[in-house]
């Protein structure tokens, strides 16, 4: 298991299935090899994206190991072990750990109303039971709306090293980050929502984003830029680059655009998602062949 590093640009990929429906473990191969090569500092499975409510325990571990082996050591993957109770939270992080995932990532239970020491309690359940991080997403959408309090995830990230990192999703983004770096510095804070927010996040402190924007290279220059203190050309980079982000990002159909994208560009052998999910229209397809030509970029290309 390599060292891992959680922070910097993490590319949340999709599920590749084939047109019947069933996994395609080829293209996830392939997926894996072209998010590894475009430079990032890791990738991230089996979370909204990766339409991990619509798999079997036994395709979890499929897509689980056959990410890590094509990976290789030195490439980190992180797992999405989010479960609506906490035992089977432990349970799929576990199974999880013995795959050889380097980090899981964790949304809150859905309760019936927030609830701060029950969401204390699962986080520290499922950091006593592994031995890697935890990397706690704050995505209110993921769990009824329900909003994790700055407060309560500083004391998340106070109550293990293992729980000190934080996929923070709850808009506005920019503003939390600064809200939670202030209640607790040691938190390493990823941004997401596709990337839309990203170069205002790394100004309010953000370390990186973990999101499944399908073109991760852009968000890796924008990141390089920046930390080297080049907030200018990072800001000219993010700038062109907002269109896409925007659009890729729409709701219902994100997933939709992204496997289309995917496809395009050779990483997977079939744009299919797993019903019920929101299909795109001819016409969405077309917008995105203009845009990706206006902007300059081949869908087709690696």
């Amino acid at each position: 298991m390599c060292d891992v590093s959680l922070i910097g640009v993490w590319n949340i990929t999709p599920t590749p299935f084939n047109d019947d429906g069933s996994l395609d473990l080829e293209s996830l191969k392939r997926l894996t090899v072209f998010t590894r090569d475009k430079g990032v500092d890791g990738m991230t499975i089996l979370g909204v994206l990766g339409e991990a409510d619509k798999l079997t325990e036994a395709e979890r571990d499929r897509v689980i190991a056959t990410t890590v082996e094509a990976a290789g050591p030195a490439f980190p993957i992180c797992v999405g072990t989010t479960h609506a109770g906490t035992d089977g939270c432990v349970a799929y992080s576990r199974r999880a750990r013995e795959l050889g995932a380097h980090a899981v990532m964790v949304a809150p239970p859905r309760l019936a109303r927030a609830n701060d020491a029950a969401f204390e309690r699962h986080y520290r359940a499922v950091a006593d039971a592994i031995d890697i991080p935890v990397v706690v997403q704050d995505f209110p959408p993921a769990v009824g709306g329900i909003l994790m309090s700055v407060d309560v995830i500083a004391r998340i990230g106070a109550a293990s090293p293992r729980l000190r990192h934080l996929k923070l999703e709850d808009e506005p983004s920019p503003m939390k980050v600064s809200q939670v770096r202030a209640a607790n510095p040691d938190i390493v804070i990823f941004g997401g929502l596709g990337g839309m927010m990203f170069l205002e996040e790394l100004r309010h402190g953000a370390h990186g984003t973990m999101t499944g924007f399908a073109y991760p290279e852009i968000l890796v220059e924008v990141h390089r830029r920046f930390r080297s203190g080049d907030v200018d050309g990072a800001t000219a980079v993010f700038y062109k680059y907002v269109p896409l982000i925007r659009f890729e990002n729409q709701p219902r159909i994100n997933l939709a655009i992204r496997k289309h994208i995917y496809h395009r560009r050779g990483a997977i052998a079939s744009p299919r998602a797993r019903a019920p999910f929101a299909a795109v229209d001819a016409e969405t397809l077309a917008d995105l062949d203009d845009l990706l030509r206006r902007l300059g970029l081949d869908s087709r290309r690696t």
